[in-house]
């Protein structure tokens, strides 16, 4: 995926999870956990955007593996709004999907990355 689909896609991710968060009951525990999604959801798309504009490679790898993390985060909270019984599964598996898609997405680059480095690093060896 080209990064500016992949911004759109996590800036979108990030809107819907505070689209959920706001649809929540008014309890204190809902409050909580919409908050931490928020968190979350929004740090994906951010540490992708900071990821695009990292100044080295080591930089890049750290913010897509922050971006990684904070999507399996996002997740967790959706798994609890389910568990908790906040909300019913079928609201919630949608963006759930979505959240797994990008862990998904955001390991698979972080891997090429990672790989394209260490296939420079024998190349430069060999020379």
């Amino acid at each position: 995926m080209k990064e500016p689909e992949m911004k759109a896609r996590t800036k979108t991710f990030a809107l819907r999870a505070i689209r959920l968060a706001e649809a929540l009951p008014d309890k204190p525990v809902a409050r909580v956990i919409a908050t931490q999604l928020v968190r979350s959801a929004t740090s994906v798309a951010s540490n992708y955007r900071a990821a695009c504009h990292a100044r080295s490679k080591a930089e890049f790898n750290a913010k897509l593996g922050i971006a990684e993390e904070e999507a399996d985060e996002a997740a967790f909270w959706m798994e609890m709004i389910i568990d908790a019984g906040l909300m019913p599964r079928e609201r919630v598996s949608a963006l759930l999907d979505e959240a797994g898609q990008l862990t998904a997405i955001l390991v698979a680059s972080r891997k090429t990355s990672a790989g394209l480095s260490r296939h420079r690093d024998n190349q430069k060896s060999k020379i």
